[in-house]
């Protein structure tokens, strides 16, 4: 059997391998802690559909003259399934009501919903419940728009976070004071936009990263980045956690003296740190 990987051959020697489900598991545990995924596999010339992937995993490699693997970077793979779940969002909105009951199947057996489901599960909900209608799609679409964004240039979407961050920052610090003056919705909304603020920075964090900036190197606070990082994920969850427990004391000191400045801090620190390098 010949295997090629990116349509070069690939020199690979077989051990005890029998099926090609168990060629491909010792391709994937080769490739893991790397940002790279298989992407396609090819069977003598043909493409393998993932309805028949189950099945095709269990043939025999004595069986196969030909096997064309393509592996491909992670951001590549989340670009192109964000761009089909758009292609797909649209169509479902060319659609008559009829048409539309039976595109979530179609949906669900696509490649790219596979890779959402595993790898961006938030966008791979919500794109279910807009084709089960429970979700306007326009809505759907921005979202989509924005992931797209991120992935096609992280370091151009955090440059033009600015002014969203210093909003958050500021709603932040004003926590405390609208949870003692009653102003409850405008307290469930900053901890909400917080929350979403703060997991699309860390989105962009990793996917600077897999650009190969290296934000592991540098310091905030005394503190190497990844632990900044770390303590930043726990005050947000300790912050959630006192909002859902009604803890108003806590939710006030977490949000103006712990949240807001480490928010500043660590947007700062990464602009900054992408700038540098891109100079450089």
């Amino acid at each position: 059997m010949d295997i090629f990987i990116n349509e070069e051959p690939a020199d690979i020697t077989l051990e005890s391998e029998k099926t090609l489900g168990e060629l491909v598991a010792g391709i994937e545990a080769w490739l893991a802690g790397s940002e790279n995924r298989i992407s396609g596999l090819r069977i003598n010339g043909e493409p393998l559909q993932v309805s028949s992937l189950a099945e095709a995993l269990e043939q025999d490699l004595q069986g196969i003259e030909r096997l064309d693997i393509t592996i491909s970077a992670w951001p590549q793979l989340a670009l192109e399934a964000l761009l089909t779940g758009k292609e797909a969002l649209a169509a479902y909105e060319n659609l008559s009501l009829e048409e539309r009951r039976s595109i979530e199947e179609r949906w669900e057996e696509h490649a790219a919903a596979h890779f959402l489901s595993e790898h961006l599960p938030d966008l791979a909900v919500l794109l279910q419940r807009t084709f089960r209608g429970e979700l306007l799609p326009a809505e759907m679409g921005t979202l989509l728009d924005e992931r797209i964004r991120e992935v096609t240039d992280p370091g151009k979407e955090l440059r033009e976070a600015s002014t969203l961050i210093s909003s958050i920052a500021t709603r932040l610090e004003d926590l405390p004071l609208d949870i003692q003056t009653g102003k409850d919705r405008r307290a469930a909304e900053t901890v909400d936009l917080f929350a979403r603020t703060a997991e699309k920075l860390l989105r962009l964090v990793r996917l600077l990263q897999l650009q190969g900036f290296a934000l592991e190197s540098f310091v905030i606070d005394t503190l190497p980045f990844s632990d900044f990082i770390n303590e930043f994920r726990g005050a947000l969850s300790e912050l959630v956690s006192a909002y859902e427990n009604q803890d108003a004391v806590l939710v006030g000191d977490l949000a103006e003296y712990e949240l807001s400045p480490r928010l500043l801090k660590l947007y700062a620190s990464v602009r900054d740190n992408i700038d540098r390098d891109k100079l450089i």
